[in-house]
């Protein structure tokens, strides 16, 4: 195991409840997760807001451009 498992949801509902399960399912240190429905226009689009999931919680990222949150993720 790499010292460092991080996962990515792209989810269309209930973002951060799916995202959870997936870091428990999957035995990430963090899950990136995303809303990728239609209404968010992330899909196509030049913006994104993210949430970092953690087993020690939850960090909401402001909608920033695509790649600034590429940029800080790294």
């Amino acid at each position: 195991r790499p010292p460092l498992v991080v996962g990515f949801a792209a989810e269309t509902e209930r973002v951060i409840e799916h995202a959870t399960a997936k870091l428990a399912r999957k035995g990430c240190d963090l899950v990136v997760a995303n809303d990728v429905s239609p209404e968010s226009g992330v899909m196509g689009g030049a913006r994104n807001s993210v949430h970092l999931v953690t087993g020690a919680g939850v960090e909401t990222w402001p909608t920033l451009d695509k790649d600034e949150v590429a940029r800080r993720l790294v």
